[in-house]
């Protein structure tokens, strides 16, 4: 009798400059995502919060910090606050596609829009439009993108204004890479509504989460995860419930004013591409 699953082989990155904390270097573990079985080994490591770029699945794996912390949507339960309700009923008129995982230059240059203007000199704004292919399309598991356009005049669908990159999993769906036209004069919190739409989707099929990522406290790029409650944080001890009380103490620290940090450019989120070597 063989097992569904083979045992995956990991490898280990060699230390780089970390994209969230100054001073701090990161190292990630990553295994390779093929074959049959890549849908269930993709959504069991996603479970013990690896994050898939492409063909891998990685998680930090650095030696002297821990920071980096798989959080999580509870879809069902799920209630938006005054602010998401108003990015909720700004945006609502949007258009929502579910395509294959399959690249376009529309697409493509919204996201370039979207890395100058949020992104400035990070890593994906050197990107062309054969590695966003690859971004997109190179999957081994049940992947779409969601596309998010304005109406359309009869036939002619609408502007893009939005798009995600996103995982259909067992236990929800995991948002891998999301974009919007940041300069949109006519629509606000476009980034907060396509997290929105994502939890609204997930209820529906009854899924009971959403996967956003890692949150890394202090990291001023990272902070918009802690403002959907209820949040359940990976630790030692598996996935736990944020207490309210911590949550208002965080959603309150990471609205407070940032006059330090004004003018720099914001670090970038994660699902950035990333290269990985083996070491010897």
């Amino acid at each position: 009798m063989t097992a569904p699953i083979r045992f995956p082989r990991f490898f280990v990155t060699s230390p780089a400059p970390c994209p969230y904390l100054p001073g701090k270097s990161e190292r990630k573990v990553f295994t390779e995502l093929r074959g049959d079985s890549a849908d269930e080994l993709n959504e069991a490591l996603g479970r013990i919060g690896f994050r898939r770029s492409q063909t891998v699945a990685y998680r930090p794996s650095c030696l002297d910090c821990q920071a980096c912390v798989s959080v999580r949507v509870v879809a069902d339960e799920f209630k938006p606050s005054s602010a998401q309700r108003r990015a909720l009923k700004a945006n609502d008129d949007l258009v929502s596609i579910e395509c294959r995982p399959w690249a376009t230059g529309e697409q493509f240059e919204l996201l370039q829009k979207y890395l100058a203007v949020r992104h400035p000199g990070g890593g994906m704004t050197q990107m062309e439009e054969n590695d966003f292919a690859d971004m997109v399309e190179h999957t081994p598991v049940s992947s779409y993108v969601i596309e998010y356009r304005e109406p359309g005049i009869g036939a002619e669908p609408g502007r893009l204004v939005g798009a995600c990159l996103t995982d259909f999993q067992g236990d929800g769906l995991s948002m891998i890479y999301s974009f919007y036209d940041p300069e949109h004069e006519d629509r606000a919190g476009l980034g907060n509504y396509i997290i929105l739409d994502h939890i609204r989707r997930a209820a529906r099929r009854g899924l009971p989460y959403v996967y956003l990522g890692y949150w890394v406290e202090g990291a001023e790029r990272m902070q918009y995860k802690i403002r959907y409650r209820p949040l359940e944080r990976l630790g030692r001890a598996g996935w736990e419930r944020v207490s309210e009380d911590e949550q208002r103490r965080l959603i309150s620290a990471a609205t407070a004013p940032r006059s330090e940090r004004r003018g720099e450019p914001l670090p970038a989120k994660d699902g950035n591409q990333v290269e990985y070597r083996l070491v010897d």
